[in-house]
C-alpha cells in the first residue's frame, strides 16, 4: 500500500528529482504514518505548520482522513507546488498559504502539527510558537511535533550536518539556529496538557523525536 501511495503522490510533481524525492519520503519516512496514527479517529480541523509541499496532507487524505487541513509554510516555492499537486489529485478541503510563523499564527481550534521546522527558530521564537500552537489545540485535541533534540549523541551531530547541507543545497531557505531539548517541551507544553516524547528514527540516522501534547478536555 505504501508503494502505491508513494507512486500516486509523487506523480503530480514536475521533474524526476522531485518525484523521486516525494516517493522516497513517503516510502521511508516514519513521520507520515506516525501522524496518521495520532490523528486517526478525529474530525477536528488540522493546522499544519511547516507544511512544505503538502505531503502530510496528501498522505492523510490517501489514508482516509477527511478533516479540513490548512498548511502554512515560509517557502512560497513549496506552497505553489503544494497547491498545484492538490489540484491535480483533486483533493477537497485543503488550503495552502505562504506564512512566516514568526509573525504569529492564524485563528484556529483543532489539531496542530509542527514538523521539522523548530530548529530554524531562536529559543524565544520557539517558546512563542509552541505556546501559540498549544493555545490553538481544541479540548481533547493534539499538538503533534517532530523535532531533532539537542543531546550528546552522534545522531544529533548528523542531524545538524543534514540541516546545514539542506541550506547549502538551497532546499531550505535558512540554516539551523537552535535545537530544543526534551526538557524545553515539557516546560513549555505541560501547562496545556499531557506531554509524550518518543524516538522516531525509523531507518534514518537523525535524532528525530515525536512530541505529542494531548490537550486537557
Amino acid at each position: 500500500m505504501t508503494a502505491e501511495i508513494a507512486k500516486k503522490l509523487s506523480s503530480p510533481f514536475p521533474g524526476r528529482w522531485a518525484r523521486s524525492y516525494v516517493s522516497a519520503k513517503v516510502k521511508t519516512d516514519p513521520l507520515y504514518e506516525a501522524v496518521h496514527r495520532e490523528l486517526h479517529g478525529t474530525d477536528l480541523p488540522l493546522l499544519d505548520l511547516g507544511c512544505g509541499m503538502g505531503l502530510l496532507a496528501f498522505y492523510l487524505r490517501e489514508r482516509g482522513l477527511t478533516f479540513s487541513i490548512r498548511g502554512l509554510d515560509y517557502d512560497d516555492r513549496k506552497i505553489q507546488s503544494a497547491g498545484k499537486a492538490g489540484s491535480f489529485l483533486k483533493l477537497r478541503d485543503l488550503a495552502f498559504s505562504t506564512h512566516d510563523a514568526r509573525e504569529g499564527l492564524p485563528e484556529h481550534e483543532g489539531n496542530v502539527t509542527i514538523l521539522d521546522i523548530l530548529q530554524f527558530f531562536t529559543p524565544t521564537e520557539q517558546e512563542r510558537l509552541l505556546t501559540l500552537a498549544a493555545e490553538r489545540v481544541a479540548p481533547g485535541g493534539k499538538l503533534v511535533i517532530r523535532s531533532g533534540l539537542k543531546d550528546d549523541s552522534m545522531r544529533f551531530k548528523i542531524t545538524v550536518a543534514g540541516d546545514i547541507l539542506a541550506r547549502v543545497s538551497c532546499w531550505m531557505k535558512a540554516g539551523p539556529t537552535h535545537y530544543p531539548a526534551a526538557g524545553d517541551f515539557h516546560r513549555i507544553l505541560s501547562p496545556h496538557g499531557q506531554v509524550r516524547i518518543e524516538p522516531m528514527w525509523g531507518g534514518t540516522p537523525f535524532n528525530n523525536h515525536l512530541i505529542v501534547l494531548q490537550r486537557k478536555t
